[in-house]
Protein backbone atom coordinates (compact mmCIF):
# COMPACT_ATOMS: atom_id res chain seq x y z
CA UNK A 1 0.00 0.00 0.00
CA UNK A 2 2.64 2.45 0.35
CA UNK A 3 4.41 2.32 -3.04
CA UNK A 4 2.49 4.39 -5.23
CA UNK A 5 1.35 2.82 -8.53
CA UNK A 6 1.68 3.47 -12.40
CA UNK A 7 0.26 3.08 -15.51
CA UNK A 8 2.81 2.98 -18.62
CA UNK A 9 2.39 0.45 -21.45
CA UNK A 10 3.52 0.64 -24.98
CA UNK A 11 -0.19 0.47 -26.33
CA UNK A 12 0.26 4.28 -25.69
CA UNK A 13 2.85 4.66 -28.21
CA UNK A 14 0.33 3.45 -31.44
CA UNK A 15 -0.95 7.12 -31.82
CA UNK A 16 0.38 8.88 -34.15
CA UNK A 17 -0.17 11.81 -35.08
CA UNK A 18 2.61 12.58 -37.54
CA UNK A 19 6.04 13.08 -37.51
CA UNK A 20 6.03 16.90 -36.76
CA UNK A 21 3.41 17.02 -34.35
CA UNK A 22 4.49 17.56 -30.86
CA UNK A 23 2.21 15.56 -29.10
CA UNK A 24 4.20 12.41 -29.85
CA UNK A 25 4.81 8.94 -28.75
CA UNK A 26 8.59 10.20 -28.25
CA UNK A 27 7.46 11.97 -24.99
CA UNK A 28 6.60 8.42 -23.18
CA UNK A 29 9.85 6.93 -24.45
CA UNK A 30 11.22 10.44 -22.49
CA UNK A 31 9.08 9.51 -19.14
CA UNK A 32 10.01 5.38 -19.77
CA UNK A 33 13.59 7.09 -19.23
CA UNK A 34 13.00 8.83 -16.31
CA UNK A 35 11.43 5.78 -14.84
CA UNK A 36 14.39 3.40 -15.39
CA UNK A 37 16.98 6.13 -14.21
CA UNK A 38 15.70 6.38 -10.83
CA UNK A 39 14.41 2.92 -10.47
CA UNK A 40 10.87 3.71 -9.84
CA UNK A 41 9.36 1.38 -12.35
CA UNK A 42 10.97 -1.54 -9.64
CA UNK A 43 9.69 0.32 -6.62
CA UNK A 44 6.74 1.60 -7.93
CA UNK A 45 3.34 -1.28 -8.27
CA UNK A 46 2.87 -1.19 -12.18
CA UNK A 47 -0.83 -1.37 -12.90
CA UNK A 48 -2.07 -3.16 -16.67
CA UNK A 49 -4.47 -0.61 -18.41
CA UNK A 50 -7.75 -1.60 -20.28
CA UNK A 51 -9.97 -0.26 -22.79
CA UNK A 52 -12.55 1.71 -21.95
CA UNK A 53 -16.29 0.48 -22.20
CA UNK A 54 -18.60 2.44 -23.81
CA UNK A 55 -20.77 3.49 -21.24
CA UNK A 56 -17.62 4.58 -19.48
CA UNK A 57 -16.80 6.92 -22.59
CA UNK A 58 -20.70 7.72 -21.79
CA UNK A 59 -20.36 9.02 -18.85
CA UNK A 60 -19.35 12.28 -20.30
CA UNK A 61 -19.06 11.60 -23.77
CA UNK A 62 -22.13 11.91 -26.58
CA UNK A 63 -22.79 8.81 -28.32
CA UNK A 64 -21.75 10.51 -31.56
CA UNK A 65 -18.75 12.18 -30.32
CA UNK A 66 -17.69 8.73 -29.53
CA UNK A 67 -18.38 7.56 -32.91
CA UNK A 68 -16.81 10.34 -34.53
CA UNK A 69 -13.58 9.43 -33.22
CA UNK A 70 -14.08 6.14 -34.01
CA UNK A 71 -15.21 6.34 -37.63
CA UNK A 72 -12.36 9.42 -38.00
CA UNK A 73 -9.37 6.80 -37.03
CA UNK A 74 -11.19 3.57 -39.79
CA UNK A 75 -10.11 7.01 -42.31
CA UNK A 76 -6.81 7.87 -41.00
CA UNK A 77 -4.99 10.07 -41.02
CA UNK A 78 -7.69 12.30 -40.00
CA UNK A 79 -8.29 15.65 -38.30
CA UNK A 80 -10.71 16.46 -35.74
CA UNK A 81 -9.37 20.16 -35.46
CA UNK A 82 -6.62 21.86 -36.73
CA UNK A 83 -4.16 20.07 -34.20
CA UNK A 84 -5.60 17.29 -33.42
CA UNK A 85 -4.70 14.10 -35.64
CA UNK A 86 -6.06 10.66 -35.34
CA UNK A 87 -4.18 7.72 -36.79
CA UNK A 88 -5.67 4.19 -37.22
CA UNK A 89 -4.70 3.27 -33.77
CA UNK A 90 -5.61 6.46 -32.37
CA UNK A 91 -9.40 5.37 -31.28
CA UNK A 92 -7.92 2.34 -29.50
CA UNK A 93 -4.98 3.82 -27.58
CA UNK A 94 -7.87 6.17 -26.83
CA UNK A 95 -9.72 3.64 -25.33
CA UNK A 96 -6.30 2.12 -23.40
CA UNK A 97 -5.69 6.07 -22.21
CA UNK A 98 -9.20 6.39 -20.28
CA UNK A 99 -9.46 2.49 -18.90
CA UNK A 100 -5.54 3.38 -17.88
CA UNK A 101 -6.72 6.03 -15.60
CA UNK A 102 -9.66 4.35 -14.18
CA UNK A 103 -7.55 1.53 -13.46
CA UNK A 104 -5.68 3.65 -10.87
CA UNK A 105 -8.77 4.91 -9.98
CA UNK A 106 -9.80 1.46 -8.65
CA UNK A 107 -7.06 0.21 -7.84
CA UNK A 108 -7.33 3.36 -5.26
CA UNK A 109 -10.63 3.37 -3.61
CA UNK A 110 -10.34 -0.38 -3.16
CA UNK A 111 -7.37 0.47 -1.00
CA UNK A 112 -4.74 -1.18 -2.62
CA UNK A 113 -2.93 2.02 -3.75
CA UNK A 114 -3.10 5.49 -2.17
CA UNK A 115 -1.12 7.51 -4.99
CA UNK A 116 -0.48 6.56 -8.64
CA UNK A 117 0.51 8.28 -11.44
CA UNK A 118 -0.89 7.50 -15.38
CA UNK A 119 1.37 7.81 -17.67
CA UNK A 120 -1.36 7.65 -20.97
CA UNK A 121 -1.51 9.15 -24.09
CA UNK A 122 -3.00 10.70 -25.82
CA UNK A 123 -3.98 13.75 -22.81
CA UNK A 124 -7.94 14.51 -22.21
CA UNK A 125 -8.58 17.71 -20.63
CA UNK A 126 -9.48 19.84 -23.77
CA UNK A 127 -12.27 16.82 -24.79
CA UNK A 128 -15.55 17.98 -24.38
CA UNK A 129 -19.06 16.40 -24.01
CA UNK A 130 -19.37 16.65 -27.98
CA UNK A 131 -16.11 17.78 -28.96
CA UNK A 132 -12.38 16.88 -29.80
CA UNK A 133 -9.82 19.48 -29.62
CA UNK A 134 -6.00 20.25 -28.24
CA UNK A 135 -4.65 16.81 -29.24
CA UNK A 136 -7.48 15.58 -27.17
CA UNK A 137 -9.59 12.85 -28.18
CA UNK A 138 -11.61 11.74 -25.03
CA UNK A 139 -11.36 13.39 -21.47
CA UNK A 140 -9.24 10.86 -19.44
CA UNK A 141 -9.32 12.87 -16.17
CA UNK A 142 -12.96 13.97 -16.37
CA UNK A 143 -14.05 10.17 -17.17
CA UNK A 144 -11.95 9.58 -13.97
CA UNK A 145 -13.64 11.95 -11.73
CA UNK A 146 -17.19 11.07 -13.24
CA UNK A 147 -16.66 6.78 -13.02
CA UNK A 148 -15.12 7.35 -8.75
CA UNK A 149 -18.87 9.16 -8.57
CA UNK A 150 -21.13 6.40 -9.91
CA UNK A 151 -18.96 3.24 -9.55
CA UNK A 152 -17.35 3.86 -5.90
CA UNK A 153 -19.97 6.21 -4.87
CA UNK A 154 -17.94 9.48 -3.71
CA UNK A 155 -19.77 12.42 -3.07
CA UNK A 156 -16.68 14.68 -4.14
CA UNK A 157 -13.96 14.55 -6.29
CA UNK A 158 -11.02 17.42 -6.77
CA UNK A 159 -9.46 17.72 -10.30
CA UNK A 160 -6.54 20.29 -10.34
CA UNK A 161 -4.63 21.30 -13.91
CA UNK A 162 -1.70 22.54 -13.56
CA UNK A 163 -0.67 22.34 -17.63
CA UNK A 164 0.22 25.62 -19.38
CA UNK A 165 -3.17 25.05 -20.99
CA UNK A 166 -6.42 25.65 -19.57
CA UNK A 167 -8.24 22.36 -19.47
CA UNK A 168 -11.89 23.91 -21.12
CA UNK A 169 -13.06 20.69 -21.75
CA UNK A 170 -13.27 19.73 -17.93
CA UNK A 171 -14.56 22.77 -16.52
CA UNK A 172 -17.62 22.51 -19.41
CA UNK A 173 -18.27 19.05 -18.01
CA UNK A 174 -18.53 19.93 -14.46
CA UNK A 175 -19.40 24.20 -14.49
CA UNK A 176 -22.93 23.08 -12.92
CA UNK A 177 -22.27 20.58 -10.29
CA UNK A 178 -20.91 20.90 -6.90
CA UNK A 179 -19.68 17.30 -6.43
CA UNK A 180 -16.64 18.02 -8.60
CA UNK A 181 -14.34 20.93 -8.07
CA UNK A 182 -12.30 22.34 -11.07
CA UNK A 183 -8.85 24.04 -10.06
CA UNK A 184 -6.68 25.22 -13.19
CA UNK A 185 -3.95 27.42 -13.27
CA UNK A 186 -2.62 28.46 -16.77
CA UNK A 187 -1.19 30.54 -19.19
CA UNK A 188 -3.64 33.57 -19.76
CA UNK A 189 -4.57 35.02 -22.26
CA UNK A 190 -3.76 31.57 -24.77
CA UNK A 191 -5.06 28.71 -26.23
CA UNK A 192 -8.45 27.88 -25.95
CA UNK A 193 -9.00 31.32 -24.64
CA UNK A 194 -10.67 30.56 -21.49
CA UNK A 195 -9.94 30.25 -18.14
CA UNK A 196 -10.19 33.77 -16.12
CA UNK A 197 -10.79 34.87 -12.88
CA UNK A 198 -14.87 35.12 -13.23
CA UNK A 199 -15.34 31.82 -14.64
CA UNK A 200 -16.41 30.18 -11.35
CA UNK A 201 -19.29 27.73 -11.94
CA UNK A 202 -22.90 28.31 -12.48
CA UNK A 203 -26.07 27.43 -10.63
CA UNK A 204 -25.51 24.62 -8.26
CA UNK A 205 -21.64 24.39 -9.25
CA UNK A 206 -21.12 28.41 -8.56
CA UNK A 207 -17.94 28.88 -6.51
CA UNK A 208 -16.90 24.91 -7.42
CA UNK A 209 -14.51 26.34 -10.94
CA UNK A 210 -11.61 28.35 -9.87
CA UNK A 211 -8.99 29.30 -12.23
CA UNK A 212 -5.82 31.21 -12.10
CA UNK A 213 -4.73 32.60 -15.04
CA UNK A 214 -1.37 33.76 -15.28
CA UNK A 215 0.51 36.07 -17.46
CA UNK A 216 3.59 34.80 -19.57
CA UNK A 217 6.60 35.10 -17.88
CA UNK A 218 5.01 33.59 -14.60
CA UNK A 219 7.22 31.95 -12.52
CA UNK A 220 8.20 29.64 -9.52
CA UNK A 221 7.73 32.37 -7.03
CA UNK A 222 3.93 33.29 -7.93
CA UNK A 223 3.22 29.74 -9.01
CA UNK A 224 4.53 28.32 -5.90
CA UNK A 225 2.46 30.01 -3.00
CA UNK A 226 -0.74 29.51 -5.54
CA UNK A 227 -0.57 26.33 -4.75
CA UNK A 228 0.63 26.03 -0.99
CA UNK A 229 -1.05 28.95 0.13
CA UNK A 230 -4.41 28.85 -1.72
CA UNK A 231 -4.70 25.60 -4.03
CA UNK A 232 -4.58 23.40 -0.66
CA UNK A 233 -6.41 25.38 1.74
CA UNK A 234 -9.48 25.26 -0.51
CA UNK A 235 -9.36 21.52 -0.92
CA UNK A 236 -9.06 21.28 2.60
CA UNK A 237 -12.15 22.50 3.24
CA UNK A 238 -13.96 21.28 0.29
CA UNK A 239 -12.79 17.36 1.86
CA UNK A 240 -12.76 15.84 -1.23
CA UNK A 241 -12.91 12.06 -1.10
CA UNK A 242 -10.02 11.66 -3.71
CA UNK A 243 -7.86 14.31 -6.04
CA UNK A 244 -6.90 13.81 -9.68
CA UNK A 245 -4.28 15.94 -11.30
CA UNK A 246 -4.17 16.74 -14.93
CA UNK A 247 -0.85 16.97 -14.66
CA UNK A 248 0.70 18.98 -17.73
CA UNK A 249 4.37 19.81 -17.68
CA UNK A 250 4.34 22.50 -20.75
CA UNK A 251 4.58 25.17 -18.37
CA UNK A 252 8.26 24.71 -17.36
CA UNK A 253 10.77 27.45 -18.75
CA UNK A 254 12.13 24.69 -21.46
CA UNK A 255 8.74 23.61 -22.80
CA UNK A 256 8.40 25.50 -26.58
CA UNK A 257 4.76 25.67 -26.72
CA UNK A 258 4.29 28.79 -23.90
CA UNK A 259 5.75 31.50 -22.32
CA UNK A 260 5.42 30.66 -18.48
CA UNK A 261 9.11 29.85 -16.74
CA UNK A 262 8.53 27.18 -14.34
CA UNK A 263 11.30 24.44 -13.10
CA UNK A 264 11.13 21.27 -11.86
CA UNK A 265 11.39 22.11 -8.43
CA UNK A 266 8.12 24.60 -8.78
CA UNK A 267 6.14 21.34 -9.99
CA UNK A 268 7.63 19.31 -7.44
CA UNK A 269 6.57 21.57 -4.90
CA UNK A 270 2.75 21.82 -6.12
CA UNK A 271 2.69 18.30 -6.20
CA UNK A 272 3.60 18.15 -2.68
CA UNK A 273 0.87 20.79 -1.46
CA UNK A 274 -1.74 18.50 -3.80
CA UNK A 275 -0.10 15.32 -1.72
CA UNK A 276 -0.49 16.79 1.64
CA UNK A 277 -3.70 18.26 0.58
CA UNK A 278 -4.80 14.64 -0.32
CA UNK A 279 -2.77 13.29 3.30
CA UNK A 280 -5.31 15.78 5.29
CA UNK A 281 -8.44 15.31 3.12
CA UNK A 282 -9.20 11.80 1.96
CA UNK A 283 -6.05 9.18 3.90
CA UNK A 284 -3.54 10.26 0.56
CA UNK A 285 -5.72 9.31 -2.23
CA UNK A 286 -4.34 11.44 -5.02
CA UNK A 287 -4.15 10.34 -8.64
CA UNK A 288 -1.55 12.28 -11.21
CA UNK A 289 -2.63 11.81 -14.49
CA UNK A 290 0.12 13.05 -17.83
CA UNK A 291 -1.60 15.97 -20.07
CA UNK A 292 0.79 17.81 -21.86
CA UNK A 293 5.00 18.75 -21.83
CA UNK A 294 6.70 18.98 -25.40
CA UNK A 295 10.11 19.28 -24.46
CA UNK A 296 11.40 15.99 -23.95
CA UNK A 297 14.23 17.02 -21.33
CA UNK A 298 11.96 19.01 -19.38
CA UNK A 299 9.23 15.80 -19.21
CA UNK A 300 11.83 13.70 -17.83
CA UNK A 301 13.24 16.13 -15.54
CA UNK A 302 9.65 17.38 -14.02
CA UNK A 303 8.54 13.36 -14.02
CA UNK A 304 11.75 13.00 -12.24
CA UNK A 305 11.18 15.81 -9.63
CA UNK A 306 6.93 15.12 -9.16
CA UNK A 307 7.65 11.00 -8.51
CA UNK A 308 10.29 12.07 -5.52
CA UNK A 309 7.48 13.94 -4.10
CA UNK A 310 5.23 10.89 -4.46
CA UNK A 311 7.67 8.88 -2.49
CA UNK A 312 8.10 10.86 0.24
CA UNK A 313 6.90 10.74 3.96
CA UNK A 314 6.78 14.21 4.27
CA UNK A 315 6.65 16.01 0.31
CA UNK A 316 8.60 19.11 0.46
CA UNK A 317 6.55 22.62 -0.18
CA UNK A 318 9.34 25.10 -1.18
CA UNK A 319 9.36 28.25 0.67
CA UNK A 320 9.56 31.22 -1.44
CA UNK A 321 9.08 35.04 -1.35
CA UNK A 322 5.70 35.88 -2.76
CA UNK A 323 5.94 37.72 -5.72
CA UNK A 324 3.26 41.22 -6.34
CA UNK A 325 1.76 39.55 -9.40
CA UNK A 326 1.02 36.53 -5.88
CA UNK A 327 -1.02 39.00 -4.06
CA UNK A 328 -2.91 40.61 -7.14
CA UNK A 329 -3.99 36.97 -7.79
CA UNK A 330 -5.22 36.11 -4.61
CA UNK A 331 -6.92 39.64 -4.09
CA UNK A 332 -9.32 39.24 -7.22
CA UNK A 333 -10.01 35.22 -6.81
CA UNK A 334 -11.02 36.21 -3.50
CA UNK A 335 -13.13 39.03 -4.89
CA UNK A 336 -15.09 36.22 -7.08
CA UNK A 337 -15.09 33.08 -4.44
CA UNK A 338 -14.28 34.76 -1.28
CA UNK A 339 -17.27 34.24 -0.57
CA UNK A 340 -16.70 30.50 -0.09
CA UNK A 341 -13.75 30.10 0.29
CA UNK A 342 -11.08 31.29 2.73
CA UNK A 343 -7.07 31.68 2.68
Amino acid sequence: MDAPGFVLDDCYLLHDPGSRHLESPKRLIAIKQALASTGAAERWQRLQPRPAHLDELELVHTPGHIEHVRLAAKRAPSYLDPDTVVSSESYRTGLFAVGGVLECVDAICKGNLRKAFAFVRPPGHHAGPAKAMGFCLFNNVALAAAYARVVHHLERVAIVDNDLHHGNGTQAIFYDDPHVLYISSHQFPFYPGTGNFDEVGRKEGKGYTLNFPLPAGTNDSTFVPIYSKIVRPILEQYQPQLILVSAGFDAHFKDPLGSLRLTQDGYASSAASLIRAAERCCGGRICFVLEGGYSYEALTECTQAVMAEMEENRPRELELPESPLFHHISQRLKEVAGSLWKW
